[in-house]
């Protein structure tokens, strides 16, 4: 992903809401599948991990785009942004 690009997806990002919150339990097999499930229908979704989750964002980012097969746009705060294109029908068209 071209910084171009990741720059388009973040300012898309920033007026949705986070739909999944990450706490102390950290990646469960759910949550893993409850996110591949949001970015099939979405394609960018935000998640919000919680003060007790004691992880380290990054690595928890990056874990979670390996298991779902999408990209990490953004970690900013506490707050995860991941991307994942629809080949047949993009509601985000890369420039």
């Amino acid at each position: 992903m071209t910084s171009k690009q990741r720059a388009f997806l973040k300012s898309k990002a920033m007026n949705i809401d986070a739909i999944f919150q990450i706490g102390k339990g950290e990646i469960t097999p759910e949550l893993t599948q409850s996110v591949e499930d949001a970015l099939t229908a979405r394609e960018l979704i935000k998640l919000s991990v919680l003060k007790n989750c004691m992880a380290d964002l990054g690595e928890l980012a990056q874990t979670l785009a390996e298991r779902t097969h999408s990209q990490v746009v953004q970690v900013i705060g506490r707050k995860i942004v991941l991307f994942k294109p629809d080949p047949k029908n993009t509601k985000y068209p890369l420039p």
